[in-house]
């Protein structure tokens, strides 16, 4: 069986080999995906059909879901999984409510007064992974911020099944989050239809959503030249910092929830000694035996990995260095660990606060930067469907108050235009 390979003390020159991410086929699905923007960008949904037919072996009769086949799906949920949709949108609307900022407002100095306005973007585009593991919790995460924050319009893509049907929860959870439209379509193809749009799905002005190293490669092109995108979300990982007081069998079920994400999705365990990373290791074993995601877990083990290391300093560095998606600490004083930490996604602090309360809810979000990227972005957030619009308004006093400062930068850089739009007030 495979199980995640165990590294004793690796030197610091090492670390970058042991934070790398799954890495395979890169160029080929560059290749493809540039392939599938180019035939959507100038052949709309002739061009959709003719991919998804290609990659499916189907197409559906029409991509958009309509009105009733939405309201079907409500009874085919159970009732549990209604009330437990309804708690869970209740805790991420609280938490995402609060995150909604305030009006800016200054005087910089007498007549001078500046202000910042928090405004929605106009459509937001969400891309909600289906396939084996249709993920209607996704649809709570993105929806519910982009209503909060006051999207004009939301709009949906998700791939569909050989019937051409979509998952229930999914268009139940749609529902329930006041998502305008929803169409059968996933993959790159879904990504090139809602940056460029086509005759049936509109062009949107930001996308957002995780997805598979197809969709994530997608959202990198578009953004650099097309359309705006939240963050880089491919395949999901987790990182737990434990130490000799934390319990293996935690630490082992939570490696095991990440990797059945896929099976380029990747567990890391950091831990302080060598009998707790195979302490570790049995309990993986032993869990995993009772998993129904067997083989693509197991795909996922092989590119996991447990680092053992002989000090809480080492273990937070190396924890910052692999600035991972979802970071669990177990760990003695773990609020005091967490004040140091300077690149993760988004931390669960203590035994009692495993990954999935935040994968489904606790009110946090889980769409998160992978592959390193929380280094610099912030999960998605309200914050993530507004734009900043600043305005500033001078009185004639205030102006005049200000010019000299104006006119000596504006003349110091060579602009004389800019200085004389001053003077000639």
């Amino acid at each position: 069986m495979e199980m995640p390979k165990i590294y004793v003390n690796p030197p610091r020159s090492e670390w970058p080999a042991l934070t790398a991410r799954c890495t395979r086929q890169e160029e080929e699905i560059g290749e493809r995906v540039a392939a599938i923007l180019a035939e959507v960008r100038t052949g709309g949904d002739a061009a959709l059909r003719r991919i998804v037919r290609r990659i499916e072996g189907y197409v559906p009769e029409t991509f958009e879901v309509t009105r009733e086949r939405r309201a079907e799906a409500a009874k085919a949920v159970s009732p549990q999984l209604q009330a437990a949709l309804e708690q869970a949108k209740a805790n991420i609307e609280a938490f995402h409510r609060a995150q909604l900022p305030a009006q800016v407002e200054v005087e910089t100095m007498p007549g001078v007064r500046c202000v910042q306005r928090a405004v929605a973007i106009g459509r937001a585009g969400l891309y909600i992974p289906g396939g084996k593991a249709p993920l209607f919790s996704t649809v709570l995460m993105l929806a519910l911020p982009a209503r909060i924050a006051g999207c004009r319009e939301v709009i949906l893509c998700t791939p569909c099944g050989r019937d051409g049907r979509i998952a229930p929860e999914i268009l139940y959870a749609a529902d329930l989050c006041g998502v305008d439209r929803v169409f059968a379509l996933g993959g790159a193809q879904a990504v090139a239809a809602m940056a460029y749009g086509t005759e049936s799905i509109p062009r949107v002005d930001k996308i957002f959503g995780p997805g598979n190293r197809y969709v994530t490669k997608a959202k990198q092109l578009v953004g650099a030249n097309d359309v705006a995108v939240d963050l880089p979300a491919g395949p999901s990982e987790v990182l737990v910092l434990a130490d000799d007081e934390a319990s293996p069998a935690f630490a082992a079920a939570d490696l095991l929830s990440q990797a059945e994400h896929g099976g380029d999705s990747q567990a890391v365990l950091v831990c302080p000694s060598v009998e707790f990373a195979r302490d570790t290791q049995r309990a993986v074993g032993e869990q995993l035996l009772q998993l129904r995601r067997g083989e693509t877990i197991r795909e996922a083990l092989r590119q996991s990995r447990i680092v053992v290391l002989d000090s809480r300093e080492k273990m937070i560095g190396f924890a910052n260095a692999y600035a991972p998606e979802h970071l669990i600490i177990s760990m003695r004083d773990a609020w005091d660990g967490a004040a140091q930490i300077t690149a993760a996604g988004s931390v669960f602090i203590g035994p009692w606060s495993p990954e999935s309360a935040g994968d489904y809810a606790s009110g946090t979000n889980h769409t998160l930067p992978t592959g390193g990227w929380a280094r610099a972005y912030s999960g998605v957030n309200t914050d993530s469907f507004l734009r900043k619009i600043t305005y500033q308004e001078l009185s004639r006093k205030g102006l005049a108050t200000l010019s000299p400062t104006v006119i000596a930068m504006a003349e110091a850089e060579g602009l004389g235009a800019h200085a004389a739009a001053v003077r000639v007030r």
